[in-house]
């Protein structure tokens, strides 16, 4: 990934995108089928589409920004009037998978098929074909740019290795299909403030919105700055209830207020990146060392007191937290 910001059309110096990951229903049933039977959970994420979308829009419309809408195919299928809202107000619709599957550890075929089948459902509900895509839990496989580099995908916005957007082709790719990166950062996500449900989220901790726009008004100062990239990913379920809302309003209105920063969708993005940029990264996959002494699989017995390293040295200290 490059050091080096790319160069801005016109007079901007940054640019910036508030992008919206759609998950609904699909992102509680993709982690445990069984929620379809949990009617409470079924409407915290039914909130997303069927209150949450229609107030983003008419904010947005306000504030006249386009931004990008990753849709899960199931979701499509399930909302097919707010899949042709987004649509018909000129907003970019993005892939996310069928029923936002966590694809860490997928086959090559079975995230083809994943890939496929979402893609059929975003063409059969709003005749569109997404150019961007952002892996569900931003789980991405060694395989997976070929996989989408194959299907025509211009770009990607799932890995957390950069501060502005780079061209990378994986393995198996010449130069020639090299998609563009756009970055995205674990900060820079709703999910990390608002989150919970009982049994789903664990002991999440739903913070202040204005906690959210300190943290998030700092980052986009901070990018802009830089010359960089800021990527926002919201979801509508998390973001979209009022007083949110209201701070992601207000973060807009922020951002606008930067000098020469160019708002965008992410597409817009990943075209420009492509035509100021020529060097193609190539990630470099990591051997696996193995399981470590005490580890599952591990054939090494973790050193008894008598063997481990001065107090100084905790490298076999085991905590209680992840």
């Amino acid at each position: 990934m490059p050091l080096s910001t790319p160069e801005w059309p016109g007079a901007h110096r940054s640019a910036a995108a508030f992008t919206f990951d759609v998950d609904a229903e699909a992102g509680a049933i993709a982690f445990d089928h069984t929620a379809v039977d949990r009617m409470s959970l079924m409407t915290h994420q039914q909130y997303g589409p069927t209150v949450a979308v229609p107030k983003l829009l008419a904010m947005l419309r306000c504030q006249d920004v386009q931004a990008t809408f990753f849709v899960p195919g199931y979701t499509a299928e399930l909302h097919p009037d707010i899949v042709k809202a987004l649509i018909e107000d000129g907003h970019e619709i993005g892939h996310h998978g069928y029923l936002h599957e966590n694809t860490r550890g997928m086959s090559e075929q079975d995230e083809a098929d994943m890939i496929d089948r979402g893609l059929d459902a975003l063409d059969a509900v709003a005749g569109v074909r997404p150019v961007g895509y952002r892996a569900p839990w931003w789980e991405y496989n060694w395989h997976t740019t070929k996989l989408l580099a194959d299907r025509g995908f211009h770009y990607d916005s799932s890995l957390l290795d950069g501060d502005a957007p780079y061209l990378f082709a994986g393995e198996g790719m010449t130069d020639a299909q090299a998609l563009v990166e756009i970055p995205i950062d674990w900060a820079l996500d709703d999910w990390e403030q608002y989150a919970f449900y009982p049994g789903w989220t664990g002991s999440g901790v739903i913070e202040s919105p204005n906690k959210a726009l300190e943290l998030w008004s700092l980052e986009a100062q901070a990018s802009h700055a830089a010359g960089g990239c800021f990527v926002l990913t919201n979801h509508p379920f998390i973001s979209g209830r009022p007083s949110r809302l209201t701070a992601l309003e207000t973060l807009i209105e922020r951002v606008k207020g930067l000098d020469g920063v160019w708002i965008t969708t992410l597409e817009q993005i990943a075209e420009h990146a492509r035509t100021v940029t020529t060097d193609v990264h190539r990630h470099q996959r990591l051997p696996d060392p193995g399981p470590l002494p005490g580890q599952p699989g591990s054939t090494t017995a973790p050193p008894t007191a008598q063997e481990r390293p001065d107090a100084t040295d905790h490298q076999y200290v085991t905590t209680t937290g992840a």
